[in-house]
């Protein structure tokens, strides 16, 4: 397999679970200005959505969007413990909490990686970002992990859009829970290995 990604992107979910589930990956950088791979191949013709991740199969098949990559990586892994089984609640609660990471949570720090956002727009979204970790928080009081007291991928999704806080100013003192969460997962040896591949850690 080969996962196309861009450093700290979103893309650092799948990486992360990759090096969970173990075997043979490649990676290939991405420059996202350029639309060009790390062998200069045009990247449009990989994912005509131009944004990472995108998964290459090793049948050649393409599989992008966090959600399903996550998930399929996970099913084809299914020893590792990372997603609950198909057709079980559990699953659909799984379901559930990465839908609310992508839709609520992932697309509300978009605006603020802007560059010329007026104050009173960007406050906007602090505010509804805000609203968003306050639930993440209220489930993070309850259970060690987002769904329970194990690992899995809903986890490496949620470390990585949140680990933008601090790129876009968006304070998660407040959220005691959410730091020593957030903390906890920045020591796990998948998580640091991922980190410091794409540089953005030294080991």
């Amino acid at each position: 397999m080969r996962l196309y990604f861009s450093p700290g992107a979103c893309s650092l979910a799948p990486h992360i679970i990759l090096r969970e589930i173990g075997g043979h990956f490649d990676l290939d950088l991405v420059d996202l200005k350029a639309k060009k791979t790390s062998e200069d191949r045009d990247y449009l013709a990989i994912n005509p959505k131009g944004y990472v991740p995108a998964l290459q199969l090793d049948d050649q098949q393409v599989l992008t969007e966090v959600p399903a990559i996550l998930q399929y990586l996970a099913d084809h892994a299914s020893q590792k413990g990372l997603v609950p089984p198909p057709g079980t609640m559990e699953r659909y609660r799984l379901v559930e909490i990465i839908n609310f990471i992508s839709a609520e949570i992932h697309k509300t720090f978009t605006p603020l990686f802007i560059d010329g956002v007026p104050e009173e727009v960007r406050q906007i979204f602090i505010g509804r970002l805000s609203k968003r970790v306050d639930f993440i928080a209220a489930q993070l009081d309850k259970s060690s992990y987002l769904l329970g007291d194990s690992f899995g991928i809903a986890d490496a999704y949620l470390f990585t859009v949140l680990s933008w806080s601090r790129y876009v100013k968006f304070d998660l003192e407040p959220w005691p829970a959410v730091t020593t969460y957030l903390a906890r997962l920045a020591h796990r040896p998948t998580v640091r290995d991922a980190m410091a591949a794409e540089g953005l850690i030294k080991e």
